[in-house]
């Protein structure tokens, strides 16, 4: 009895993609947008919210398309549908309201392997300094993405020029890499901030080790062999790394 789950790879193109500069200054919100579209995003769910406004009409203004739903948690389940057939789908909300509405389809995509990125705006880093408790927050800053925390494979809050840019390409790499969800969250005072490229390294992409991968082939190269009638169950990570051939 041999259980076979997924292999952590990244195809090159994508890889290309993650790591390749823009050439000229470009904000947080678009630099997202732009590392979308490399990775083959043409749509993104979500229901508007004034948190995650600024965000939005980026989105609006580019080749990406926003589909509306009538609210986040069906937003989700349509982002997680969309990504297990194309590779990669995307969640914009507001914060807590949205967020947490969404939770629930997000696990599912945690659960079944789905790589779904959430991108949900947040009070301003400005808003928070001045230790303000503005509408749908549900105490501290940080509360929404500590609740994403179990149900995603990456969360990350874009504060800081020096590692916007950095902190974005670890997320997507992840959930390439993972097929997992993961979170980022703008905060709305820094959708506009200029991201500093010269800091940005080149994003990490997960792959065997080849010590690893070697023993693990033996290991089961041997069971195989030694098994009468063995049974080979391949769970939906097959599909998911695209390791189903022709």
């Amino acid at each position: 009895y041999i259980s076979v789950t997924g292999v952590q790879t990244c195809a090159l193109p994508i890889c290309h993609a993650m790591t390749s500069p823009t050439s000229a200054p470009m904000s947080v919100g678009r630099y997202l947008i732009h590392r979308l579209r490399q990775l083959g995003l043409g749509h993104v769910f979500g229901i508007p919210g004034d948190y995650v406004l600024g965000f939005m009409k980026q989105v609006e203004e580019s080749p990406l398309q926003l589909v509306g739903t009538t609210n986040e948690l069906c937003a989700g389940y349509a982002a997680d549908a969309y990504a297990r057939v194309r590779g990669l789908g995307a969640l914009c909300v507001t914060y807590a309201v949205g967020g947490l509405s969404a939770a629930n389809a997000v696990a599912c995509a945690y659960a079944e392997k789905s790589p779904l990125v959430v991108i949900s705006g947040a009070p301003g880093v400005r808003e928070r300094r001045k230790r303000s408790q503005v509408h749908h927050m549900v105490g501290a800053h940080d509360a929404q993405r500590r609740a994403f925390e179990p149900i995603t494979a990456a969360s990350v809050i874009i504060e800081d020029p020096l590692t916007a840019f950095r902190e974005i390409d670890r997320a997507l790499s992840t959930c390439l890499a993972r097929k997992q969800p993961v979170y980022i969250e703008l905060p709305r005072d820094r959708v506009d901030m200029t991201g500093l490229e010269n800091h940005v390294s080149e994003a990490e992409t997960a792959r065997s080790d080849p010590d690893e991968l070697a023993e693990a082939v033996a290991e089961i190269t041997a069971m195989l062999k030694a098994a009468r009638n063995p049974i080979i169950i391949a769970g939906i990570e097959v599909h998911r790394f695209g390791l189903t051939g022709g």
